[in-house]
């Protein structure tokens, strides 16, 4: 069983990886991933070994709460931000004195209200920060350490706490200056929450796509309750009740028309801005809007089997997945805020220990890198130990991958693309050769007219016969005719004296004239001389012949159609250097003018539906990383065998099951974009866990040495985490 969880509280990488750990431990779970950008944990269970409730005790028990909402509401969102902003500005207000009280102690050697007086102020407004703004902070540092779990509280607990408490040491230590310490914790809190504000704000951007998506749902349905309408609540739906749809109304859930006809915004699903009309016996989705019109539907799907219901679940999956680059990531934080407080006490001792080593080092790296010259004795041990506490922080490596991905796939959702999981989303980057079926992906799906020639009578004339002579059929090739004749505005004729022969040809009399319709081999038959040339840019096509009195009126050229857009993806994919095969089951001439229409010179032909998955395998024997395109069932074994399985969204269910991507829209150019958009969400990640390590690579050495000054370092730790997730949210303008 699946449960996701909202938390609150998680402040950090630490925080999320000691959730994960928690839960990972409970016996009947089988895995746990926490989102530290979403602030939500993902659970696979089994609910005859574990309760809910002692999952949510797990959480608990380490401080966090458990949210009543999974996903954050906009209006949770907001106030979180609101609640970051006004301890952020009640901190820098109580800073801010504090730095008038500094400044011309450090500037000039000045006081203000005396040597002492000017101190101890600055400690009671430190206090003050701890106390009141930044409370939480001790808070949740004591609890993670209650529960066994350091997390980057504890390290900013530990930093602040240290400075401060140099003000009462001065008073029994010598060579302390209270007025270097004093103010440290007030700004170094500020900086601290400053961070935590911009990065709430940058998290609350990534992560808005699930919010969106959520906030298209209709919040009431008007149901049909014995012949009255009544408005219930949505969850109060099931399937099977009639609901009622008015105009300007959206449709609160999947359905039937069981009565009346209207005019849908469906682009939502299909992306055509373009109204669909919809009448007795049509499907419609939840979500979509009526835009004109009244009409009555049944119910079919309802709650988390919707068509909403499932881009939210597919979109959220992947943004708690994980990818394998995240692993590193994972494992350095797990053992980071441990790691940093043993090396804060190795630090302090060596600057006690050895502190001429120390001063030489730090001094040789201030004439390189001029921030702050080291001091001596046991000022320098607090200064390099505080540093080296409040500079460390996992959080940047936490946040590189998740946000990156949780703005990759909102990327995506938003363009009609939905991706599984994180590592179809790194994987498909590494795509060199795509397979792409021909029936229903780069055809769109259904015979059609694409041609007729006519040697006797008019083209009215005949279209109009063909059509009274496929009124009654359900036949593709028959629909093909029946649709180019009701575009023409054409009726059907009576007929008389109607026979069939099945798979081959129909004949009737009209009018008292007896005619035949049918394939040239039924018209040798029958004695009609069918040897007529055929186009051979229509070699692909099936040909029909209409025939009276021994004589062929017509042939009319029937085909699936190539999609409009297939020759611009294949160019695209072509231009990125991944090699495009054509798979059909049709004969090798007919598969290789399609494929030569649509720019593709590899084709895979005669190809049955057991033999597909076959055919991915050969590729991907030869070293080649596959990515497959289908829509039917019977592609669904070849989209699991293919490193990418990639669905068209107006396929089936079970090709869209098996597939890693799928394109809502049903438009081809989506998959070049669904690569782009691999390439450059991993480009970020690369990018984010370059600056995240750098950070901390290069800030914490400078620390331990004495050349960065506490606040200097609190300033770099809130930058690297305002940096990495201001970096993925850069994603979203390319495109």
């Amino acid at each position: 069983m699946e449960l996701q969880i909202g938390i609150d509280g998680m402040h950090c990488a630490s925080c999320s990886a000691n959730v994960e750990k928690s839960l990972n431990a409970l016996s009947g779970v089988s895995r746990a991933h926490v989102n530290l950008a979403l602030e939500e944990a993902l659970v696979e269970y089994d609910e005859r070994k574990v309760e809910k409730d002692a999952i949510f005790k797990s959480i608990t028990d380490l401080g966090f709460k458990v949210r009543d909402s999974v996903h954050l509401g906009e209006d949770e969102q907001i106030l979180k931000m609101h609640i970051a902003r006004k301890r952020m500005t009640i901190s820098w207000i109580i800073t801010g004195v504090v730095l008038v009280l500094m400044i011309p102690h450090m500037a000039f050697g000045g006081m203000i209200f005396g040597h002492k007086i000017d101190a101890w102020l600055m400690f009671v407004l430190s206090l003050g920060a701890m106390l009141f703004p930044a409370r939480h902070v001790y808070v949740s540092a004591y609890r993670s350490v209650i529960g066994r779990a350091a997390n980057m509280d504890v390290l900013i607990a530990l930093g602040t706490i240290s400075s401060l408490l140099v003000s009462p040491l001065s008073l029994v230590v010598k060579g302390i200056s209270p007025h270097d310490f004093a103010g440290i914790a007030a700004m170094i809190l500020s900086f601290h929450l400053t961070g935590r504000y911009l990065e709430s704000r940058a998290r609350g951007k990534a992560s808005e796509a699930i919010r969106k998506l959520i906030s298209l749902g209709a919040k009431t349905a008007i149901l049909l309750v014995d012949g009255a309408e009544q408005e219930v609540p949505i969850h109060r739906i099931k399937a099977g009740d009639t609901f009622v749809v008015k105009p300007g109304a959206k449709v609160p859930t999947d359905g039937i028309i069981t009565s009346g006809t209207s005019s849908l915004d469906e682009s939502i699903a299909t992306g055509e801005s373009m109204p669909i009309t919809r009448s007795i016996g049509d499907p419609v989705l939840g979500a979509t809007i009526n835009l004109e019109g009244y009409f009555q539907a049944k119910a079919t799907k309802v709650g988390s089997e919707t068509f909403l219901a499932q881009v939210i679940r597919m979109v959220s999956d992947a943004q708690h997945s994980k990818v394998p680059i995240q692993l590193l990531a994972d494992k350095i934080t797990a053992i980071f805020v441990p790691v940093i407080m043993v090396l804060a006490l190795t630090v302090f001792a060596a600057w006690m220990i050895f502190p001429t080593f120390m001063n030489m080092v730090g001094t040789a790296i201030s004439t390189v890198i001029p921030l702050s010259l080291p001091s001596t004795g046991i000022a320098a041990a607090l200064m390099a130990t505080i540093a080296t506490l409040v500079i460390a922080c996992p959080c940047a490596l936490g946040l590189a991958t998740p946000t990156a991905l949780m703005v990759g796939s909102g990327i995506g959702a938003n363009n009609g693309i939905l991706i599984r999981s994180g590592e179809a989303l790194q994987r498909m980057k590494d795509v060199n050769t795509i397979i792409l079926d021909k029936t229903g992906t780069l055809t769109h799906g259904k015979p059609e007219l694409i041609r007729a020639e006519h040697f006797m009578g008019s083209a009215e004339t005949n279209l109009g016969i063909a059509y009274a002579l496929e009124s009654s059929s359900e036949h593709p090739l028959a629909l093909a005719i029946k649709n180019a004749a009701k575009a023409e505005g054409l009726s059907p004729l009576p007929l008389e004296n109607f026979s069939a022969s099945p798979g081959r040809g129909i004949s009737a009399e009209i009018n008292g004239k007896k005619y035949y319709l049918g394939s040239s081999n039924w018209m040798k038959e029958i004695g009609i001389s069918s040897e007529i040339a055929a186009d051979p840019e229509l070699a692909y096509a099936g040909r029909i012949y209409l025939a009276e009195s021994g004589n062929i009126l017509a042939q009319f050229y029937v085909a699936d159609t190539i999609r409009e857009e297939a020759a611009s993806m294949v160019k695209a994919f072509i231009q990125k250097g991944i090699m495009p095969y054509m798979m059909s089951g049709d004969n090798l001439d007919t598969a290789k003018a399609i494929a030569a229409k649509c720019g593709i010179s590899e084709v895979m032909a005669n190809v049955l539906p057991a033999d597909k998955a076959g055919k991915v395998k050969e590729l991907q024997a030869q070293g080649r990383v596959v990515a497959m395109v289908g829509d039917g069932i019977n592609d669904a074994p070849a989209l699991k065998q293919a490193d990418i399985g990639i669905a068209m969204g107006m396929g089936t269910d079970i090709a869209i099951e098996a597939a890693d991507i799928t394109i809502l829209r049903g438009d081809l150019n989506l998959i070049p974009l669904a690569q782009k958009l691999s390439v450059e969400t991993f480009s970020k990640i690369r990018q984010n866990l370059f600056w995240a390590f750098f950070y901390n690579l290069i800030a914490i050495p400078l620390a331990a040495f004495g050349v960065l000054h506490p606040v200097i370092a609190e300033i770099a730790m809130a930058l690297s985490s305002i940096t990495v997730v201001t970096n993925a949210n850069l994603l979203k303008r390319k495109f």
